[in-house]
This record gives C-alpha cells, structure tokens and sequence, in this order.
C-alpha cells in the first residue's frame, strides 16, 4: 500500500507555506540575514517543534517566521516544499500565506508575495507542478487590519487566486470578518476559511452562511451536528483534512481515532493535505500513509480522497479533468 500511495498522483489544498519551514533552512536564512535564533542549533530547534497545543504551535510558527526578510528567503522557503512535493508526486498545490504575518513586522507585502510567486512560477516550469496562491487573514487581529491587508492584495490579483482566514479559532468567529469576506468575493476572491479545527459546528455554519466559502479548510467538529453533515454533502463542498495536525494539535487523540473514514460514509467531500508539514511531522505521502496504516483506508477509499483532491481544485474544469485523468491512468497500471 505504501508504494502504491508514494507513486499516486496528489493535489494539496491545505498547505501553509510558512509551515514548511524545516529547521535546517530557518537556521541557514537566520544566518544568511544575521537573525539571531534562541536554539543553539538545528536539533534544539527540532525540538521545539514538540507541542501538543495550537497556541503553542503558534508560538513557535510566529517566531520561524521573523527570519523572512528578503524576496530570496521566501523564494527559498517556497522553492524547498516544492522540491519535495514533487518527489511525492503531487501535481497540483493551492498554499496559503499569512501577509499581515509579514507586513505587520515591516516586510513589504511585496516582498513576500513575489518572493513566493515566483518560486511557484519556477516550479510550474522546472517541475511540472501547477498552482495557486491563497492569502489568508490572520482571526486574531481585527477586521480592519485584514480589511487593509485586502486593499494591498487588490493590485496582486493576477498573483492570487482567493482569501481564507486562519490562525487562533477560538473567540473569533467566522462572523467578526463578515464584510472583508463580502468585499473579497464582490472583488472576485475565491473564498475559504478554517473552520471546526477548534472552533465548534457552529463555526463551519457562519463559513458556510456568513462567508460563503467555497472550501472548508479542516471541519472535523462538522460531524458533531447531523444535519449540518448532511448539508455539505449534498452540496459536495470539499473538506481540507489534515491528519497529522489533527494529532499533533490534539484534535484527535489517536490516529486510530481519526473520522475520515465516517466523512467518507457521509458522503463528505473529503481531501488530504498536511497544514504545516515541517511542524507536524509529514508531507502528502506520510499523511495518506501514517492514515491509511492507521484507520485501515482501502485502495479504493485512498484514490477517493485523491480524486477528490483534483475535482476540489479551483482550477478551471479541463485542467481539473486533465490531473483526474492522470490519476485514472495511473489506477488502471497500479
């Protein structure tokens, strides 16, 4: 099954390009930029990767961060996920980065964008590996804050495909953003958001009504309400899962214990994708497989989710048709 899920073809749709930071890089940029870092080297770091909380995460997510400070950097970080992922054989990736994560410490949103952008660029050309860019605004700061962060992103549309909202869930409600969501989609945005990571039900009904997403990014506790379960299924909304921050973060306790198996008998559209890769222990592949080991996914339950991957993409239909055919090919020889 391993090699089986090494060599499938694979879209990722929930993917922080800030989470990739691998400590070996960080310390590489924090030298190459004279950033002192409080580890005295790469394995003090890794260790500080050990977290069980999300704010506890955070922390330590925040302050990687601090060491971005030139286009080259976020090429560099963009440039190394993406090296990566082709080993795994992903064809396709929409990332999220956090600009108010940049901006809000003196980094030109520029900078950080272009950086990233033509990195994905590069890729598509060297690699193979179509993409799209999603800027997501930061829930623990205010409304205006992302309202402004929204004005600097309006003269970047041919770089970015569409907003999302990450961050603390807890407290800030998908709500507390109702007009900067309405002006990104009146400005032509997709629109996602992270809901019921942390947050309650209640939290992926407001991104469903309030938002008007078009992606759920996470939604496990969706399956707390019956109705509401039903309801993204009908609609065939996909769901970003991502298995190892559900364990790393404790919205699960055990992988064992991991519901994809009931969001597929539910008929949910679910994908897989790993979040924060660098930090939660995995990218695409150790995702489906560390999964699959552990709830007993089948081969077909497997190609389900990927195939879901592709059809969840916000590229147009024959692109997407093209990368599902591309994984029907591969099915019919595996």
């Amino acid at each position: 099954m391993q090699t089986f899920i090494e060599n499938l073809p694979k879209a990722e749709l929930h993917l922080h390009i800030e989470g990739t930071f691998e400590p070996e890089l960080m310390f590489e940029i924090a030298q190459r930029n004279e950033i002192d870092l409080p580890f005295e080297d790469v394995e003090a770091l890794r260790k500080a990767y050990d977290f069980s909380r999300l704010q506890d995460f955070l922390d330590i997510y925040y302050q990687g961060m601090n060491v971005l400070r030139e286009e080259q950097d976020f090429y560099d970080l963009t440039w190394a996920y993406l090296t990566k992922i082709h080993k795994q054989n992903v064809l396709h990736t929409e990332i999220f980065f956090d600009p108010q994560g940049h901006t809000d410490r003196g980094i030109p949103f520029e900078t950080a964008l272009n950086g990233i952008y033509n990195a994905l660029q590069d890729g598509q050309k060297q690699l193979g590996i179509s993409f799209g860019v999603i800027m997501c605004f930061l829930r623990h700061l205010d409304e205006d804050a992302a309202m402004a962060t929204l004005e600097q992103a309006l003269a970047h549309k041919d770089k970015i495909i569409g907003v999302g909202l990450d961050s603390s869930e807890m407290g800030h409600p998908p709500e507390k953003f109702t007009n900067v969501f309405a002006r990104a989609k009146a400005e032509g945005f997709h629109i996602v958001a992270h809901a019921g990571e942390e947050g309650p039900p209640e939290y992926v009904r407001q991104a469903l009504d309030v938002l008007h997403v078009e992606r759920i990014d996470h939604g496990n506790r969706a399956l707390e309400d019956d109705v509401l379960t039903q309801r993204i299924a009908k609609s065939g909304m996909a769901l970003t899962v991502c298995p190892l921050s559900n364990l790393k973060l404790c919205v699960v306790d055990d992988l064992k214990n991991h519901p994809i198996k009931k969001m597929l008998k539910a008929g949910l559209k679910a994908t897989i994708n790993s979040d924060d890769p660098a930090y939660f222990g995995g990218y695409m592949n150790e995702n489906f497989g560390q999964l699959a080991e552990a709830v007993g996914l089948t081969r077909d339950e497997i190609a389900t989710l990927a195939r879901n991957g592709f059809e969840a993409t916000f590229l147009p239909k024959d692109q997407q048709q093209a990368l599902v055919a591309k994984l029907d090919a591969y099915l019919a020889t595996a």
